[in-house]
């Protein structure tokens, strides 16, 4: 399985200073964290993004969360490698085949092999960490409980209880100097309401990527459940996906 190297082990891009309140964004590249930027700086946030080269096979969404982060205009932008892929055991890090055109009812079934073990448990510790440094109390995360792929670490009680660690296991919360809160604006909505949520607030969803088993040049594959889910986000929504996908899906 090829990986292509970053060119450093991290990356720091800055943007724009601003006077708002920090906050830390996990942006993946993908269209719910593009979506959980906007609204983060609707909000007044000053945005610190952070991706995770966790390892993936699907690389093409970090050139993609470049690409978002400095169209959101971030303060700072973190590219930070863990080796998920060390471990394997799921088909984005690992030589598993990606699950194509399955319906809803499929996805739903069970926990899919598109999984990676404890994924948003390593990422999430990482942005408190991160926002910890900072002196940042607010960490945002595009999880959603809706149209998803049936992952564990979406779920509300997640989130939850994490909230409740962050706060036990940094110093900033023992010493009551943060009151970590993980936001997740969009756990509650379907893929058409993101979308159209998004599109008010002007993401431009050219720029994301959703895609697990795309080309090497990042063409989606319009077949896997990411890909399915997204297509039908924007079909409910009324709008046509702007990125490009692979002749095969090109009817869909």
């Amino acid at each position: 399985m090829k990986r292509e190297p970053l060119a450093a082990s991290h990356l720091v891009v800055t943007i724009v200073n601003s006077m708002n309140k920090p906050a830390v964004i996990l942006l993946s590249g993908g269209l719910d964290s593009a979506t959980t930027a906007a609204i983060a700086r609707e909000q007044g946030f000053t945005l610190y993004a952070l991706s995770v080269d966790y390892g993936q096979r699907h690389r093409f969404e970090l050139h993609s969360a470049r690409r978002v982060a400095e169209a959101i205009g971030v303060e700072q932008h973190i590219v930070a490698p863990v080796d998920l892929a060390a471990f394997g055991g799921s088909a984005l890090t690992d030589d598993i085949e990606v699950p194509k055109d399955r319906n809803i009812e499929q996805m739903k079934r069970e926990i899919p092999v598109t999984y990676v073990p404890a994924r948003n448990l390593v990422l999430l510790s990482l942005a408190v960490g991160y926002a910890e440094v900072l002196g940042a109390a607010d960490i945002f995360i595009g999880v959603n409980a809706v149209d998803y792929s049936g992952y564990p670490d979406c779920r509300p009680e997640f989130i939850a209880a994490l909230t409740k660690t962050a706060n036990l296991a940094t110093k900033a919360g023992v010493q009551h100097r943060l009151k970590f809160e993980i936001h997740t604006p969009l756990i509650n909505l379907t893929k058409a309401q993101i979308i159209r949520r998004g599109t008010q607030l002007g993401v431009d969803y050219a720029m994301t990527h959703s895609c697990y088993d795309p080309t090497e040049s990042g063409i989606s594959c319009g077949r896997c459940d990411a890909c399915l889910l997204r297509l039908k986000g924007f079909a409910e929504a009324g709008l046509k996906d702007p990125i490009t996908y692979q002749p095969l899906a090109a009817s869909q």
